[in-house]
């Protein structure tokens, strides 16, 4: 694959073999609490169990695995809020490569701490007046480093695919897959992953309320770019697809739906009350999906994706108890 090609479903499959032994093959999980209360089968796909604790490395280390030598040696630059920028980092510790990650100075404190315990260098930067990728171009043309984009790359995207491939190998097909939304990666290989093994399921992508670059995209066929949304879901925070992930989307990807933090906040608190996961809130996304589309799913065998579950443990806990006051609301 060239960086702007489309990856296909045999590029998900062999991302798998590829990935095989280096990343985990994370736990399904299922609620006979929920499965009542919306009168379907759910299946979670629990990536927060994922090596760094979220899928981000399955995208990131296919990446790097494919680099030549000599791009080794030189290095790679990412752009991230968290998850991508820890996947980059670990990826690259395994293989011995020099990694650096512009980061956003309000990223959560953890996930700073993770990606620089990896080895990575952290450039911080202000996500609300300044250019990311911008940054990322310079120290590219600086340093002659590898960018690795957290979304609009075939082989990160081949790379994510690679969760729902498990989740199907595991479930059978399914009539729904709600994946969470950002710029694209997760849901443009999970949809490539549900052609090839569900070839009759829908894939609909979940975003934020405030951040629904994604859903105008997909409903105007056109490339709608936002300024960078106030939203809980800090992983989701990107300001539009890519040039890549968007037609992939227009091609599989049935629906575009989003969710209030109000409604991530209870996904959240459900998770960790009823099922004892620790999801961050950008994981909770399709999640959250499941009661708000509950007619829709009705009767039917769904699968969803928690993405992560990388989070500051104060944080956290200050978000269980809005969570907690959502639920009464």
């Amino acid at each position: 694959m060239t960086e702007q090609s489309l990856p296909t479903v045999q590029d998900v499959q062999a991302a798998a073999d590829r990935l095989q032994g280096h990343v985990h093959r994370t736990p399904v999980f299922t609620s006979s609490t929920l499965d009542a209360r919306v009168d379907a089968q759910v299946f979670f796909k629990c990536e927060q169990f994922q090596r760094m604790g979220a899928f981000k490395i399955r995208g990131a280390l296919n990446a790097l695995m494919r680099l030549d030598p000599a791009s080794r040696q030189r290095g790679v630059v990412a752009y991230s809020s968290g998850n991508h920028a820890q996947g980059v980092a670990l990826a690259a510790r395994e293989l011995g490569m020099p990694a650096v990650i512009v980061m956003p100075a309000d990223a959560p404190a953890a996930k700073r701490a993770a990606t620089e315990g990896y080895g990575a260098t952290v450039v911080a930067y202000d996500r609300y007046r300044e250019d990311r990728l911008a940054i990322a171009r310079q120290l590219q043309l600086d340093h002659g480093y590898t960018l690795i984009p957290p979304f609009d790359h075939p082989d990160v995207i081949a790379g994510q695919g690679t969760a729902a491939l498990e989740l199907f190998e595991e479930t059978g097909p399914l009539d729904v897959l709600l994946v969470p939304v950002g710029g694209g990666g997760l849901i443009s290989g999970c949809a490539l992953a549900a052609h090839l093994r569900s070839p009759d399921c829908e894939v609909i992508g979940v975003e934020p309320e405030a951040g629904n670059d994604g859903q105008q995209s997909f409903r105007t066929g056109k490339l709608v770019s936002i300024d960078t949304p106030a939203t809980l879901a800090d992983g989701a925070q990107s300001q539009s697809l890519g040039t890549i992930t968007f037609p992939l989307i227009q091609q599989l990807v049935s629906d575009m739906v989003t969710v209030s933090d109000t409604e991530l906040l209870q996904a959240m608190g459900f998770l960790a009350e009823r099922m004892n996961l620790l999801v961050e809130p950008t994981g909770c996304l399709a999640a959250a999906a499941v009661v708000k589309l509950r007619e829709r799913l009705r009767g039917k065998r769904v699968g969803v994706i928690l993405t992560g579950g990388n989070v500051d443990l104060q944080h956290y806990a200050r978000l269980l108890l809005e969570a907690e006051g959502a639920a009464t609301r």
